[in-house]
């Protein structure tokens, strides 16, 4: 008899979804809306594998580097989801292009948190 793995529910807040819609809609206008459907059903897909194992992913190197180990980070480039998994949860608190400035960004938006 096998075990089956540990489920996770995958929870984006408001500032996730807010950054996933604002990063299709900038692709569909500037690029196409076919290009934007495809960044969004990759980003989709990502997120679904965070359910089975989310402890694989690298703790965030940016809050790393100041002592914080509690936020991990999975790609699909150039963009960056970062997330917090607790108990049987992923939260997911940004979905952002990883050439900004990500420091800043992080710092802000969660220390909010």
């Amino acid at each position: 008899m096998t075990d089956k793995p540990v489920r996770y529910e995958v929870v984006l807040t408001e500032d996730a979804l807010r950054d996933l819609e604002e990063i299709c809609d900038y692709i569909a206008e500037h690029d196409a809306p076919a290009k934007a459907a495809h960044v969004l059903a990759a980003i989709e897909k990502l997120l679904a594998t965070l359910a089975i194992f989310p402890e694989r992913s690298a703790v965030t190197k940016e809050l790393l580097a100041i002592g914080i180990r509690d936020y991990r980070e999975t790609y699909f480039k150039p963009y960056r989801v970062v997330y917090r998994v607790v108990n049987q949860q992923v939260y997911v608190y940004l979905i952002v292009d990883g050439r900004r400035d990500m420091q800043a960004l992080l710092l802000r938006r969660l220390l909010r948190n």
